[in-house]
């Protein structure tokens, strides 16, 4: 099952740097390093699905008030799991993707 963390832009550019740290620097397990680049492939298709599908992210950003930068980014249970094992993950990040989606 994929969980949609919304997350603004300074938050997805945290994310992807702290995932590409970890692959770079051989921090992960191989079997980790697969969910970590499967993140980096989400925070891609997040943008892209935006781009071809704007409504749907656009009535919640308006139902929020959050900014219009605010885009899901859809993880699963094992990616998340692989991104709160990186050592370099930024605080803020880490609480953030802790949380309970709604």
């Amino acid at each position: 099952m994929l969980v949609p963390y919304w997350l603004a832009a300074p938050a997805r550019a945290a994310l992807a740097a702290s995932v590409r740290h970890g692959l770079n620097a051989g921090e992960v397990h191989p079997v980790a390093a697969i969910h970590l680049a499967d993140v980096l492939t989400e925070l891609h298709v997040a943008m892209a699905r935006d781009a071809v599908w704007p409504g749907p992210a656009a009535r919640v950003r308006q139902a929020t008030g959050w900014d219009d930068d605010v885009l899901p980014v859809r993880l699963s249970a094992v990616e998340l799991e692989s991104v709160l094992a990186l050592p370099a993950l930024p605080e803020a990040l880490r609480v953030a993707l802790a949380r309970v989606p709604r």
